[in-house]
């Protein structure tokens, strides 16, 4: 007879494995409904913190606005909103993971010992003086005494993480920086360099002291542009106010003098709410747009009485160079508005006159940018005028694509160039300016090397932009020749002559501002100080882009929610902070 089974065995026979076995459906079934579940409960989970970081980001982005409603300000003709451009730490030295090799750690720390070789010395021996003689152990003031190494290597130390001494220099710009020197100071670098270095840091940093001394120097400067047409001169006196232009250029004022002040001025602006600086600066463009040349290549003398251009060279070299980097770099600052179109107009056209001064030598076909006078080309190129691959590979991407593929690779033969400038000496270390001839390629003219940026600028550029590692390699192989050939016992010096290799006695400040930040960044994330977020003055300090928008366009806020599509795995971005960007006035 059958036995009968409890309802308790039943229901135990369902634990049983050997149950679902042998019946392969039902264990199917069971699989399904496990993985349904597990799925439900991950979600959930995912979703619940997805909220709580969502809720943190709207908090912040309430009390910012909260802020940023406080400090609007309406002053002349400019509607102008103060900007909190105040950065987290972590937003600037973060590093990620996934994209950092052992190569490139290694390769940073060492840039890393050399800025804090080069800025140790520069305490020991020349604290608070301009710039260091290494070879004597002693400092001088070649600007006026206004500290232009220490305020020049604010950012590269904070960007290091090098922060006892960026705290002892901030020490010494709040107590001992004083700009009430009866000294002729030229607008140029007293700008990118002070003013810059200065805005920089505050962006930086947050601290009120940077600001408060770029205001105190800026206002010594705006009456330099006191002139008939609004060109400014380029040598002002910072106690009484006397401006003049140097008797060299018969009474003229320098194109790259008289248009690299925009950056710093119109971020000057932005952080302290007064229209006064940007007003100043922006009137020089707008003077030389109303005769602006067909091919957008000026002469590097400008009449500052009647505004116009003198007859005089044509260079993307020394005086001529940052007027047409400024250009795309206000239209990148103001994240490429409408209000700032009209400065990626000019660089455009400019680029186009460009493309007519572009040569290749022979038998090599290295590319160049020749100088110019009158309807006559000079074979010449300066290595300062080697910022102009990054530039244009910056720039490149404004381009439709045709366009922007011609470009990018313009920018890469002639990077490929300057390289050559290096590796065609004895040192390793290029000279100020080549000649190209025929059949010969090119030759070292001016053959001192004073440890310039420009180079290792582009490389920069280069590879953030296509990622291609050789140009990492390339800006190692120079640090290594600069190691090799530039260090000394009381940090590094330039060479009076790239051929024999015989030293000079001075450590330029943008060495530390530029050339280290450069070679550091080259083998940084590209998170660190983002091209999304930051863009750096001609003096290398970054300064954070501030959207412009005309009075009545100026957008709201936006506030990015993932939505549950995304879930956790969403992209990654180059931008320090994504989700929120001040909107101000123009």
């Amino acid at each position: 007879m059958a036995r009968t089974r409890s309802s308790s065995s039943i229901r135990w026979r369902y634990l049983n494995p050997v149950y679902y076995l042998k019946r392969p459906t039902r264990l199917a079934l069971l699989f399904i409904a496990f993985v349904f579940v597990s799925f439900i409960v991950w979600d959930r989970q995912t979703l619940v913190h997805e909220h709580e970081e969502e809720i943190l980001m709207l908090k912040e982005e309430v009390e910012h606005l909260q802020i940023e409603l406080e400090e609007l300000k309406h002053d002349g003709d400019v509607s102008v909103k103060k900007s909190n451009t105040r950065t987290k730490r972590a937003d600037i030295t973060k590093t990620d993971d996934l994209s950092t090799d052992p190569i490139e750690a290694q390769r940073r720390e060492k840039v890393k010992d050399a800025m804090l070789h080069a800025w140790t010395s520069y305490e020991k021996y020349a604290w608070g003086h301009d710039e260091l003689q290494p070879q004597s152990k002693n400092g001088v003031d070649s600007f006026g005494g206004l500290g232009a190494t220490l305020i020049d290597s604010l950012d590269t130390l904070y960007i290091m993480g090098l922060d006892e001494q960026f705290q002892r220099a901030k020490e010494w710009v709040a107590n001992s920086l004083d700009f009430n020197k009866s000294y002729d100071a030229s607008v140029f670098e007293t700008t990118i360099r002070v003013v810059g270095g200065l805005l920089s840091a505050y962006d930086l940093s947050g601290d009120n002291v940077f600001l408060e001394k770029a205001k105190d120097i800026a206002d010594r400067l705006l009456p330099a542009w006191n002139t008939p047409s609004g060109i400014p001169y380029n040598f002002i006196n910072l106690v009484h106010g006397n401006a003049h232009n140097p008797g060299w250029t018969g009474g003229d004022s320098i194109l790259a003098d008289s248009g690299t002040e925009q950056l710093e001025f119109i971020a000057l602006t932005q952080r302290t709410g007064d229209p006064k600086y940007q007003q100043t600066v922006e009137n020089v463009i707008l003077v030389l747009n109303k005769t602006f040349p067909a091919d957008g290549l000026l002469p590097i003398y400008i009449n500052p009485h009647r505004g116009t251009a003198s007859h005089s060279t044509i260079t993307f070299g020394a005086m001529g160079d940052s007027f047409y980097e400024y250009l795309l770099k206000v239209w990148i600052q103001g994240n490429k508005t409408s209000v700032v179109k009209h400065y990626r107009e000019m660089w455009e056209t400019s680029m186009t006159g460009l493309l007519s001064l572009v040569r290749k030598t022979a038998p090599s076909s290295f590319t160049y940018i020749s100088e110019k006078i009158g309807n006559s080309l000079i074979d010449k190129m300066d290595e300062l005028a080697c910022f102009a691959p990054g530039m244009i590979a910056l720039g490149s991407s404004g381009y439709d694509p045709d366009e922007s593929s011609k470009f990018l690779n313009l920018a890469e033969e002639l990077a490929f160039t300057c390289y050559n400038f290096y590796q065609s000496t004895p040192t390793k270390l290029a000279g100020e300016n080549y000649f190209f001839h025929s059949g010969q390629d090119m030759t070292v003219g001016t053959s001192w090397n004073i440890l310039r940026p420009e180079t290792v600028e582009s490389l920069f550029y280069l590879w953030r932009l296509t990622g291609n590692k050789t140009y990492q390699e390339w800006g190692w192989n120079i640090f290594l020749a600069f190691e090799e050939n530039s260090r000394v016992e009381s940090g590094y010096v330039g060479l009076k002559d790239v051929n024999t290799g015989v030293k000079d006695n001075m450590m330029q400040s943008f060495f530390l501002a530029e050339t280290l930040k450069y070679l550091y960044l080259l083998f940084s994330p590209p998170s660190v100080i983002s091209l999304d977020e930051w863009v750096f003055n001609t003096e290398a300090h970054p300064l954070k882009i501030v959207p412009r928008f005309a009075p009545g366009e100026e957008q709201k806020p936006r506030i990015r929610v993932r939505t549950r599509k995304e879930g956790r795995f969403r992209g990654f971005s180059n931008s320090a902070n994504p989700r929120y960007v001040p909107y101000p006035h123009s």
